[in-house]
């Protein structure tokens, strides 16, 4: 029983001595990548994705775009595992904001944030830790979990202002319709880097990665990818709780499971023409003459060798043709789903920079095609299970 509490029960109690040693050191203050990773409790993820959902409700009820939402993160450093900052709770702010912009410089919003703050005090042992807010963009290929400039401003103030008396800041990012879609949070945890900071190996991304493509970088991070790195996020329980989870789960998730389809979901429904429909327009807007001229030219390489390499074969020499030309055209989709995956094109005798550009964004184009049809394609394969089951 003991080493069941020191596990799952770990999160929920701390050597208070152990904490205030370590807010005294502050390591995270000559260590900018000090901290690793963030343990969320069940509670504080609820909470953040039900704020962020309202939001994504309130501003289309409205007949406008999604509104941006912000709260503020009640937690601690662990002092058994130091690289470790850990959520507790969520308190939302009554903060709304459009397009990467949301701040906290109203009155009534400082003077709710100093109650709250106070309460607190008077109430819990955490401190305020950290903030949190909404990316409720399109639903794209890539996460739209970022630091935009006017986030990074925001959580440099806050890590200059606390970081330095024992209490290290955190930067939490969600996309809430990126979670609708995936029927998964799709959230992320992020610091920023002091601005004498910079990183020691070229290109490096926040989550670590190496990408070479300037576009690339900037879709997937935003324009200050290099100021500011990413903490793995992870969720924590209680032993009881985690009971009281496996037998609802044994018990009524597999009929929830089996009764709803995703696909077939208000939300799901709604934004799938959307999706499409963007998906086309980007389509349509890339000119195929740049790359037709490659796919041509090795298929016609490639059937002419054939044909010549058989001599006058009559039908199998045409068979064999039209073979070529499809494994052509399969490597030239292929290269292009490659490239895009890569965050880079490769350019081909005769394209140059434009040609590599444009299988780029064809790339891009189909990946985005790809999952659509993976997708609808799997919410068939489930509903014909579920009729050859229960009819």
């Amino acid at each position: 029983m003991a080493s069941a509490t020191s596990g799952a029960d770990a999160r929920y109690t701390y050597d208070e001595k152990k904490l205030e040693d370590l807010r005294s050191k502050a390591p995270w203050t000559s260590d900018p990548t000090y901290f690793k990773s963030v343990a969320v409790s069940p509670s504080a993820i609820m909470k953040m994705m039900m704020h962020c959902h309202s939001g994504v409700e309130k501003g289309l009820k409205k007949g406008g775009n999604p509104i941006e939402v912000m709260g503020l993160l009640l937690g601690r450093p662990d002092p058994s595992s130091p690289k470790t900052l850990v959520v507790t709770d969520v308190f939302p702010l009554p903060v709304e904001g459009f397009e990467t912009r949301v701040i906290a410089d109203d009155e009534d919003v400082v003077n709710h944030m100093i109650a709250l703050g106070e309460s607190m005090e008077r109430t819990r042992r955490e401190k305020f830790m950290g903030w949190y807010h909404s990316h409720p963009f399109d639903v794209g290929i890539h996460s739209h979990c970022f630091l935009s400039q006017t986030d990074l401003t925001t959580q440099l103030q806050w890590q200059r202002a606390e970081d330095p008396h024992g209490n290290p800041f955190l930067a939490i990012v969600i996309d809430p319709l990126r979670s609708l879609a995936k029927n998964v949070p799709e959230i992320k945890a992020f610091r920023a880097y002091p601005p004498e900071y910079n990183s020691p190996v070229p290109n490096q991304c926040p989550d670590g990665s190496i990408v070479t493509s300037e576009q690339a970088r900037l879709e997937l991070w935003g324009s200050c990818w290099n100021r500011y790195h990413e903490l793995g996020v992870e969720y924590y329980m209680s032993g009881s709780a985690r009971n009281v989870m496996g037998i609802l789960t044994q018990n009524f998730l597999w009929m929830r499971t089996l009764g709803s389809t995703p696909m077939l979901d208000s939300e799901n429904r709604q934004r799938y023409p959307e999706r499409v429909a963007a998906a086309a327009e980007k389509l349509g807007k890339i000119d195929l003459g740049t790359l037709g001229t490659n796919t041509t030219s090795t298929s016609t390489t490639t059937a002419t060798t054939t044909s010549s390499s058989l001599g006058s074969g009559g039908r199998m020499v045409g068979t064999t043709s039209q073979q070529s030309r499809g494994r052509a055209y399969d490597y030239n989709v292929n290269r292009l789903l490659t490239s895009s995956t890569a965050g880079s094109g490769t350019s081909t005798s005769g394209t140059g920079d434009k040609g590599a550009s444009k299988e780029k964004e064809l790339g891009n184009a189909c990946q985005g095609v790809v999952e659509l049809a993976t997708e609808k394609l799997h919410g068939n394969i489930v509903q014909v299970a579920k009729q050859q089951l229960f009819s």
